[in-house]
């Protein structure tokens, strides 16, 4: 399983735990809402480090994006399993055409 995996797997099991067990449990606990704005943030944050060209700092910030993302997809009962099986579906299709037929 790749880190990644194990991430959402982490993040799934902090669903419904104490608030005061976890970060993970305490932004559930704020709501789905409270979720994607903080996955708003970190993406903010990422741009930022993008457009200054600091490596380091993007990468580490690309971290708090992924987690966050994470986070907000199993808010809303998405798993990564069906964002992957949607990626999986867009394979061999391409980027122009993906778009255009999303309208």
């Amino acid at each position: 399983m790749s880190e990644i995996h194990d991430l959402a797997a982490t993040i799934q099991s902090r669903k419904g735990a104490d608030p005061d067990s976890s970060w993970t449990a305490k932004l559930f606990a704020k709501g789905p809402e409270k979720c994607a704005e903080k996955f708003g943030e970190e993406a903010i944050e990422a741009i930022i480090e993008a457009v200054k060209g600091d490596r380091a700092k993007l990468v580490s910030e690309a971290a708090d994006v992924i987690y966050h993302l994470l986070v907000m997809l199993t808010a809303r009962d998405v798993t990564l399993a069906e964002v992957e099986a949607e990626l999986a579906r867009r394979a061999g299709t391409s980027g122009l055409e993906e778009k255009a037929a999303r309208g």
